[in-house]
């Protein structure tokens, strides 16, 4: 619909600007003036033979006359070979408008507009924005209200799902620090924090992050995002087989319709899959690992944080796998190959604005930024 439309358009404005160089022009004929002039001209004459006028005033007006004649002359109609070239002229600029304009507008369109977006009702976008507008007015309201009484333990667990949901997560652990410390310590509250903490940290479990998971999980067993993340926290640091056990733990005591079974499932196939793209250790390698010395077992970590940067260099588009190699050399104290794994991400993944976004975040957590 909307090409037809902007087809009309088109057409109805080049309607408008070639209508009048399609037409011929129309000029005055002097035909009729210089008939009338020679007229004038044969009278005068006349006139001379008969007496009725003297020489001098005869001459005087055979040369106003002939003055007249002359100028209505040079005001009559083109030669027919002129105006079929003017009209020639005229009708190849109308064609080459016809021509290239449309196509001229259809090349910028398709450059500078999105012929691919769908489109939306005015209506709905204006509740879009009026609904946009109302949040944030609220927001306001509430942000005004707690820089008045920042003591306010009510409000800030109010408004720090909202911080969460909006995607500002550094205000939500900020806001429900507040809640914990005004309202004091519940699993609901310490779940909520060590999730904002997650989410700050672009997905990765922190230290601050597992250790709200590990109150709230003291607090009450059976919270399922405290045992969700503490698996992930495992996984990232290469535990896969204490990762799985917690999921499984989880799936096992889950109603069978819950939305957060599909997270779990996916979560547990993926490292349970020894060729997962996640690259990290498998339960296998784990078991042996845990049984070895510690020396040994220091030198079986190094070899699988080896095998995943090999991976990575082979196909860098793993943005979590580029993120577990940052947390795994900072856990073996080798801040020196996290940067270097940091810029590596970074070139592998500098097209990929969004996967790019979540390596400078957690760079950022990991003290990398620098």
């Amino acid at each position: 619909m909307i090409w037809l439309v902007l087809a009309l358009m088109t057409a109805a404005a080049l309607f408008a600007v070639l209508w009048p160089l399609s037409r011929r022009p129309v000029a005055a004929s002097a035909a009729p003036d210089v008939a009338i002039y020679r007229d004038q001209l044969a009278e005068i004459e006349r006139d001379r033979a008969a007496g009725a006028l003297g020489a001098a005033e005869a001459q005087a007006a055979r040369i106003e006359v002939s003055r007249r004649l002359l100028a209505a002359a040079a005001a009559s109609p083109p030669r027919q070979g002129d105006a079929a070239r003017q009209s020639w002229h005229r009708r190849m600029v109308a064609a080459a408008a016809l021509a290239l304009v449309p196509l001229a507008a259809g090349s910028i369109y398709l450059a500078l507009g999105s012929p691919g977006l769908p489109g939306q009702p005015l209506a709905e976008r204006m509740q879009t924005a009026s609904e946009a507008q109302s949040i944030a007015a609220l927001i306001a309201r509430v942000e005004t209200h707690l820089e008045r009484t920042p003591e306010d333990g009510r409000g800030w667990e109010v408004i720090a799902p909202v911080y969460l949901r909006l995607g500002r997560y550094d205000d939500a652990v900020r806001a429900y620090r507040n809640a914990l410390r005004l309202l004091g310590e519940t699993v609901q509250r310490q779940a909520d924090l060590g999730e904002a903490l997650a989410a700050a940290a672009n997905g990765v479990v922190t230290a601050d992050a597992k250790a709200a998971f590990e109150r709230a999980a003291a607090l009450d067993g059976e919270e399922i995002r405290a045992q969700f993340y503490l698996g992930l926290a495992a996984e990232q640091d290469g535990r896969r087989t204490d990762a799985a056990r917690l999921w499984r733990k989880l799936l096992s005591r889950g109603p069978p319709g819950a939305a957060w079974i599909v997270h779990v499932r996916e979560a547990l196939a993926r490292i349970e899959d020894p060729k997962s793209k996640s690259g990290g250790p498998s339960a296998d390698d784990m078991a042996a690992a845990a049984d070895m010395a510690p020396a040994e077992r220091e030198r079986a970590v190094r070899g699988m944080v080896e095998r995943l940067a090999a991976r990575l260099n082979e196909d860098g588009t793993d943005v979590d796998g580029w993120l577990r190699l940052m947390r795994a050399y900072m856990v073996l104290g080798e801040r020196g190959k996290a940067q270097a794994a940091a810029a590596a991400a970074r070139r592998a993944l500098s097209n990929e604005p969004d996967k790019l976004r979540r390596i400078e975040d957690g760079a950022k957590n990991f003290g990398l930024d620098g």
